[in-house]
């Protein structure tokens, strides 16, 4: 039995997934979960809505890195659906991301989600807060 199966075993219905569009990001970002300083993250609505399975409150995920190896696992404690444009500067904190200024966090992301062709300023987000439950 793999590591995955065996924690799937543990945590009935867990996602596995990691963070980004990279194997580079997927690394710094796990990185900064186990290190307790990444403890929130947030996609774009359509995505949320298009996935098999989204996130609840409560919910656990695997997290993976860019070798897509088991890194750690978090459970969801918030949701909500903000703007783009009307995120605030304490989730982008949360978020733990560069210097984890608001500025920085509209760059990336503005980045990312033009990457993913769904960038708007009045885009819709679910903003997720999480905790850190186990580090493999």
């Amino acid at each position: 039995m793999t590591l995955l199966n065996k924690l799937q075993t543990k945590y009935p219905g867990a996602l596995a997934w990691g963070f980004g569009d990279s194997a580079e990001m997927a690394d710094e970002l796990a990185n900064h979960v186990v290190e307790g300083r990444k403890t929130a993250s947030c996609g774009s609505l359509a995505s949320y809505l298009s996935e098999a399975s989204p996130p609840t409150v409560g919910s656990y995920h695997i997290i993976l890195n860019g070798r897509e190896e088991p890194v750690c696992i978090i459970r969801i404690i918030a949701m909500r659906i903000v703007l783009f444009r009307e995120v605030e500067a304490e989730f982008a904190y949360k978020e733990g991301e560069g210097d984890r200024s608001l500025n920085y966090w509209q760059q990336e992301h503005k980045a990312f989600f033009t990457r993913e062709g769904s960038y708007s300023e009045a885009m819709e987000l679910v903003a997720e807060e999480f905790e850190l439950i186990e580090v493999l």
